[in-house]
């Protein structure tokens, strides 16, 4: 039998509080419970004047920052409209029924005039890092690093072309040196400062509506101007750092910093896992000399369809030189400077050669070998790869930084931004992911509790 409702109880007056409305356990209520907000004054005191008209409660802004994060409430306008209405986002705040709201401009203007030039939003990140440490939930002896694009607030279409200097990687120092010592040590004269001085150039589209995102192609289909979101986590899937850059900036350049942010906040770890975009000579060179086990994928020789492989050519280290299919040397010739020691053949010997068409289509004849001062720690990675540790370990990247993302981006709001420019983006990733945190330390306190 269909029923109809006769009863309207919306003039009904009832005699209750806020604390009654909230389930007992509503997240709300875990993120509460799991660590006390009053760590914000002190960070932010120096930043407020001691005269003047009294401010919004500080608190109170960065409990909406995380409100808007923590449920992938797509702005902080939209964000207000949710917190007018639901109770349990007042409670949080600590808001009655007829408590006026802050508008929505109000964190905006704060942003622009106190916190904008400050580290403020990496200091919170790093407190609540630091709660879940103190608690021992942090498993900090395997990390594991990726990167992510996030779409920028910018139509694609919208571009200038611009020529730009290279940006340095944080290896280049270290590689200048030891490259010019393996010229001297095979005697060819070192490169002059001023040859790595010279700046190197490269053409880029910049946006003309957000000009610090850079243009990244996935695909044909995938064009578009992006930050990426580079992120460390440990095995329980908690954030250890994340710095933003431009959607253009190779994966490989963020890792090095990434790790030493990891030890000067967290510790030294044991193993980092990355994929195969990190497979590189300085990545595992930067790993082993500083005693961590690189835990690296598999990667698909390049070569063409129907030619030999790089690992069919042997090469002899107390000659230095590489031997060809056919038994003959492939002498070296130099090293450049970007770091690659050149073995090139010979070609009265290869115009002869049973094996020439699979060996190379040079006109000359000459099968030329680029093998990276660093290219040994690239094999010991190799090595390391058929470990069952090693494997176990990489197993779990699906679980952990990969997981982080996709949770990022379905339930917190990090698919795309609505912000410009990198460091409102860092304010993003920063307040994202110690959203993250914190849902997670609040989860697991709880039901210990």
């Amino acid at each position: 039998m269909m029923t109809k409702n006769q009863i309207n109880e919306r003039e009904q007056l009832e005699m209750l509080t806020i604390e009654q409305l909230v389930p007992k356990d509503h997240l709300v209520r875990k993120l509460d419970a799991a660590i006390d907000f009053h760590f914000i004054y002190p960070l932010v005191e120096h930043l407020y004047s001691a005269t003047g008209r009294p401010s919004i409660d500080p608190v109170v802004l960065f409990k909406m920052t995380f409100i808007q994060y923590t449920f992938g409430i797509r702005s902080m306008r939209q964000t207000i409209k949710e917190i007018e209405t639901n109770m349990a986002y007042r409670w949080f705040l600590g808001f009655g029924f007829h408590t006026e709201i802050p508008h929505f401009s109000t964190f905006g203007k704060n942003y622009a005039r106190r916190f904008q030039e400050t580290d403020i939003f990496e200091q919170i990140f790093y407190h609540i890092l630091k709660e879940i440490m103190d608690r021992g939930l942090l498993s900090e002896d395997h990390v594991f690093i990726d990167s992510t694009h996030v779409k920028a607030s910018a139509n694609k279409r919208r571009y200038n072309k611009k020529i730009v200097r290279k940006e340095t990687r944080a290896y280049e120092e270290k590689l200048q040196e030891e490259l010019n010592l393996d010229r001297e040590e095979n005697g060819k004269k070192p490169f002059p400062p001023e040859k790595f001085e010279r700046d190197e150039m490269k053409e880029i589209k910049e946006s003309t509506t957000d000009p610090e995102s850079g243009y990244y192609v996935k695909d044909e289909r995938t064009k578009q101007f992006a930050y990426s979101f580079h992120a460390a986590t440990d095995e329980k899937g908690f954030v250890l750092g994340t710095f933003v850059t431009p959607g253009n900036i190779h994966d490989s350049h963020m890792l090095q910093p990434l790790v030493e942010k990891v030890i000067e906040h967290v510790g030294k770890p044991i193993a980092v896992a990355a994929d195969a975009a990190y497979k590189t000579p300085a990545i595992t060179n930067f790993l082993l000399e500083n005693q961590m086990l690189p835990v690296l994928p598999y990667t698909r020789p390049k070569t063409k369809e129907g030619f030999f492989r790089k690992q069919e050519y042997v090469y002899d280290e107390y000659h230095n030189a590489y031997i060809c299919p056919n038994d003959q040397p492939l002498a070296y010739t130099t090293t450049t400077k970007e770091g690659y020691r050149q073995y090139k053949s010979k070609p009265t010997v290869c115009v002869n050669c049973p094996f020439l068409t699979q060996c190379t289509e040079s006109k000359n004849h000459t099968k030329l070998i680029q093998r990276h001062i660093w290219e040994e720690y690239v094999e010991e990675a190799e090595h390391l790869r058929h470990h069952v540790e090693v494997k176990e370990i990489y197993a779990k990247r699906k679980e952990t930084i990969e997981r982080v993302f996709a949770d990022a981006k379905e339930k917190h709001g990090m698919r795309w931004t609505t912000l410009r420019g990198l460091k409102k983006l860092s304010m993003q990733a920063m307040l994202t992911f110690a959203a993250m945190n914190l849902k997670k330390l609040a989860t697991w306190t709880w039901r210990a509790a």
